[in-house]
């Protein structure tokens, strides 16, 4: 079950926690402070892709997985007016949150609560400019979430100019994260993906940000960004990802599996 707790000496934030796991951590009064690395690396993405579009643009972005907001106050405070819709099952959360974490006035933030599967199923083609697939289930990525017929869904949803972005999580030998990454590589031309070079280079448990598009990347501006990381980061992509993936098969729904659960490192 999902708690939300103040964050002891950190003024009006919080966290939101599921068992000894911390999903979310939202600074109320300050919604651009983000302070997990990989929620970084994400907003990072968003800034370098549909984020970069004229200001009088209005984006739609699809949040699959809630826990605190924190990515969709965000955006609300970065691009006013955006059409965000959230989609997140766990009911009892979505109501500790509007309680304890009320969203501000005219967000523009609509929250479903559905799950990531059944709530894509029910979109409209086209219609995002961005998805971000950020889901958990008791510290484990839900299986169905990675298969190719979900990652097909999710493009028929997105927009030929729009971006997936997912986080995933593992420790070497990185086996669910190869298949899932096989996945979104043979839906989308065009993937890079970001992580800690201790991760990369399988010395502890870590998350991997994956930025997929049909067009193209902002790979030049992506590297730049992480250049400026309060650790050390590293994108792949190009040829150098599909050697990293290697042989890796792609999960489908016959063969769907969750991700290895959490493990804290600090």
């Amino acid at each position: 079950m999902s708690e939300i707790v103040p964050v002891p000496g950190a003024g009006n934030a919080f966290l939101v926690t599921a068992g000894t796991t911390e999903q979310s951590w939202v600074y109320l009064d300050q919604p651009l402070l983000l302070e997990f690395e990989y929620v970084q690396r994400i907003a990072e993405a968003l800034e370098a892709t549909v984020l970069t579009r004229p200001a009088t643009e209005r984006i739609r972005v699809v949040h699959v997985g809630g826990g605190g907001l924190t990515l969709p106050r965000y955006l609300a405070a970065r691009r006013p007016h955006s059409a965000q819709i959230v989609l997140e099952p766990d009911t009892d959360l979505i109501e500790q949150v509007r309680s304890r974490l009320p969203l501000p006035p005219n967000s523009g933030i609509k929250i479903r609560p559905i799950d990531g599967l059944a709530g894509i199923a029910e979109m409209p083609d086209d219609y995002a400019d961005a998805i971000i697939l950020d889901a958990f289930n008791a510290a484990r990525i839900p299986g169905e979430l990675a298969t190719l017929e979900y990652f097909a869904d999710l493009a028929r949803v997105l927009r030929p100019a729009g971006v997936m972005i997912m986080n995933l999580t593992g420790k070497s030998p990185f086996d669910w994260v190869r298949r899932a990454l096989a996945g979104l590589a043979e839906t989308w031309p065009k993937l890079a993906v970001s992580a800690e070079t201790p991760v990369w280079k399988g010395r502890r448990f870590g998350n991997f940000v994956a930025v997929a598009s049909a067009t193209g990347l902002p790979v030049d501006r992506l590297d730049d960004v992480l250049a400026r990381a309060a650790f050390p980061h590293r994108l792949v992509y190009g040829a150098t990802l599909k050697h990293w993936i290697g042989r890796a098969q792609p999960f489908t729904e016959a063969t769907a599996q969750d991700s290895i659960p959490f493990e804290p490192w600090l």
